[in-house]
């Protein structure tokens, strides 16, 4: 079982930044890869990034986000991170980080491990 909680989430201008802390307990997170998400009111939670299981892993991105958000692990201090700048008011949404124990996917009912999520408001 891993327990995962998301911290970061706040209210930024556009243009701004803000950093996505996924923490996890119960498990080695090295041994499993996350991915973040992100809902919208009215939305379907959608794909924003993922990174493999092994230290140094491969990364995919929404094509959305790619070149503004980053997103990285600590396997020491068993968290994975989401840099996030450049946001825009689109970015809006609760932010949920994800577990699987395999490569990657950008589907989230491929995830079996979820936290509890972290808003994320970017106002014009």
């Amino acid at each position: 079982q891993v327990q995962l909680v998301e911290s970061g989430g706040g209210l930024v201008q556009t243009g701004g930044s803000l950093r996505l802390s996924c923490a996890a307990s119960g498990r080695i997170l090295s041994s499993y890869s996350v991915g973040w998400f992100r809902q919208a009111p009215g939305k379907e939670r959608e794909f924003v990034a993922a990174i493999s299981w092994y230290s140094g892993g491969s990364t995919n991105y929404a094509d959305s986000v790619k070149g503004r958000f980053t997103i990285s692990r600590d396997n020491i201090k068993n968290t994975v991170y989401l840099q996030m700048n450049s946001l825009k008011p689109e970015d809006t949404a609760v932010y949920y980080c994800a577990a699987r124990k395999s490569r990657t996917a950008p589907d989230p009912q491929d995830y079996d491990y979820w936290g509890q999520g972290t808003q994320v408001t970017v106002s014009s």
